[in-house]
């Protein structure tokens, strides 16, 4: 879903409130829908009606399916009961199946009974289900026997529904607001907000962002050290370097941040970005310009909010290690993950090396080990939360400290795995389909341990079939702590108003999860390169994130983007340097053509042609001395 990360949402609205359109902005992002229609068609001659429900059939995208219910009110809920994990169930609407349900046709009925199965098949439904209905219990008591009986059943049916949905959303005049969750436990009463009406665009609110309790209030919790380097002297440098700082594991204490679906985080300029790609088009340039690489200029205008945006100064790299037990690992070599996190902190392996030459800091960080996910959840909530909230720490201490763009980065056993099966449980991927093959220290491909990591992939999601598919219970369930705090780096980031550039599985992974908490963090996302990667191509065609190259570069997770990074930066630098062409109002003064050549008449051939470039004269011994007359040895006479 596009905002909330609940597996069950009930919205409620009143007549024309604008609830069937937000209901289907939940589900604009979801692979496979089926639309449940409930209402009867009616009278034939009640145009009205007829038009109304033609409206509703317009907007439906031609991929969704369409089910209707209106024959039998139990219906509905051998729907929900059947439904696949894959699937998203759009329900439209409660008000339509409560009619159905007192029709004289079906009575009589048990309406309480059926009612409740309604209820219990919610509860267990496998699927994504939103469900619209109207909210009666605003409007006055009915004076007719027919309208209370109405009224009462489809409040009786809105409790039931909204106690066993994860959440329920009150559309008000096209605005929504979020009646469950309830709000989480309440920081101090000192808060200081995240980002202030300041931080905000000219013209713009700022918008509601969560808060951090009062530094006195709570225990300090030590970030890791970000490492800023030089590129070094020689290939030959050896480790040592005053650099090399160790790094602190991530501590499990509790902040006043509080992270939680529906959050409404800001969004990056929409006007800079179509500005900023319609101005390349007038720039002075011999060729047709930048190709798809003018999406970089977008993105950049969009997130830096202007047209003429400039190339990423500060840039930091987080690299997050940590691993995950159980067949997801099947095929990494022990310890080999801690070696790389410990060469990144030395100063030398691809990672570190990239960072260098690009002037960006480097940030190692140490996440929770999580446990196998076919046998237990990967993580607690207690440790999510925490993930997520010192996620969002690194990426405040980042926007703190000036940086301009971040590059998240993992390393880790068991990583791809546990991306795969979150992508399966966001978008209803097969395992099969995104876990990419097992390549060994050899170079060679080892099918029995992508065998093994695909039957750990699935055994996870059989686990949790039953399970809410509410964003934290992902990342409990089957993410881990890579991925529990990517998701807190790319909503504090957004936060911050900070870009993120992606790369590999565990940044896509924590993409998915993220747009569950807040819709916003995606279009704060950049991906260089797929990498070739099954489970980077699905995620980045959810998300709407349109690789900018293909070099298929696997040389670990953030040091592909790095490779990228100087392309990027480049194309920024021209677009934001290069003036306006003359033809179009340019102020750069046209060469006068009518200045002669560099070549006189007597430098030219009795046939009239230019003559051949003589080879230089070798330089004599000694210095020689330049006379006015003297010519540089430049291989061609001058006039």
């Amino acid at each position: 879903m596009s905002v909330e990360g609940w597996n069950t949402v009930l919205v409620l609205g009143g007549i024309r409130s604008g609830k069937s359109e937000f209901a289907e902005s939940l589900v604009t992002d979801a692979p496979v829908v089926r639309y449940v229609a409930t209402a009867p068609e009616g009278d034939p001659e009640d145009t009205e009606w007829a038009t109304r429900l033609a409206t509703h059939r317009a907007r439906r995208p031609g991929s969704w399916t369409t089910e209707e219910t209106s024959a039998d009110p139990r219906r509905l809920a051998d729907v929900l009961a059947s439904a696949e994990p894959n699937e998203t169930l759009l329900v439209d609407d409660l008000g339509g199946w409560v009619t159905v349900l007192l029709d004289p046709d079906h009575q009589p009925a048990d309406d309480v009974a059926t009612i409740a199965e309604l209820a219990d098949a919610l509860r267990t439904c496998s699927a994504r289900v939103v469900l619209v209905s109207p909210e009666v219990g605003l409007s006055l008591v009915p004076t007719t026997p027919l309208g209370r009986a109405f009224t009462d059943a489809l409040g009786a049916a809105n409790r039931a529904v909204a106690d066993a949905c994860d959440a329920v959303v009150l559309v008000v005049a096209g605005q929504p607001v979020w009646l469950k969750p309830v709000a989480a436990p309440e920081a101090p009463a000192a808060a200081t907000p995240i980002a202030t009406a300041a931080s905000a665009p000219a013209g713009t609110a700022a918008p509601v962002v969560p808060t951090l309790a009062d530094a006195d209030d709570i225990p300090e919790v030590q970030l890791p050290d970000v490492l800023t380097h030089t590129p070094p002297a020689a290939p030959a440098q050896e480790p040592g370097n005053p650099w090399a700082a160790p790094t602190m594991a991530l501590p499990m204490v509790a902040t006043g941040l509080i992270i939680q679906p529906g959050m409404e985080l800001p969004m990056p300029d929409e006007y800079a970005g179509p500005q900023a790609v319609d101005r390349l088009a007038t720039l002075d340039v011999p060729g047709a310009g930048l190709g798809v690489l003018d999406r970089v200029v977008g993105f950049a205008a969009a997130t830096q909010g202007t047209s003429t945006p400039q190339a990423w100064g500060s840039v930091r790299v987080l690299l997050l290690h940590g691993d995950h037990a159980g067949g997801g690992s099947a095929g990494a070599v022990a310890g080999e993950s801690a070696r790389r996190a410990a060469q990144a902190r030395a100063g030398q392996g691809a990672l570190a090396r990239l960072a260098a030459e690009n002037g960006a800091s480097l940030q190692v960080v140490d996440v929770p080990a999580s446990a196998a996910m076919e046998d237990e959840p990967a993580l607690t909530l207690d440790q999510v939360e925490s993930a997520l909230r010192y996620g969002w720490r690194l990426a405040e201490q980042a926007a703190d400290a000036g940086v301009r763009l971040l590059v998240l980065g993992a390393c880790g056993a068991g990583t791809e795995a546990a991306a795969a099966a979150v992508l399966a449980a966001t978008a209803g991927a097969e395992p099969p389909t995104v876990l990419g093959r097992v390549i060994t220290d050899s170079g060679e491909i080892d099918d029995a341990a992508w065998m093994v990591r695909c039957a750990a992939v699935r055994d996870a999601l059989h686990r949790t079939r039953r399970s809410s598919r509410g964003a934290k219970d992902i990342l409990a369930e089957l993410g881990g702590g890579d991925v529990a705090v990517a998701t807190g780096v790319l909503l504090g980031a957004t936060a911050r108003r900070v870009p993120v550039l992606l790369d590999g599985p565990v940044g896509v992974a924590a993409g998915m999860v993220s747009r569950d908490l807040a819709g916003q963090a995606r279009h704060w996302c950049l991906l260089a390169d797929h990498g070739g990667h099954p489970a980077v191509r699905l995620a980045a065609d959810v998300l709407g994130l349109t690789p900018l190259l293909d070099l298929r570069l696997d040389l670990g997770e953030g040091a592909n983007a790095l490779v990228a990074l100087p392309l990027l930066r480049s194309v920024l630098a021209l677009s934001a340097a290069l003036p306006v062409h003359p033809s179009l109002g340019g102020g750069e003064p046209t060469p006068n053509v009518d200045e002669p050549s560099h070549l006189d008449a007597s430098d030219t051939d009795p046939d009239g042609t230019e003559p051949d470039f003589a080879e230089p004269e070798p330089a004599g011994p000694g210095p020689a001395s330049a006379g006015a007359d003297d010519q540089p040895a430049s291989g061609w006479r001058a006039g």
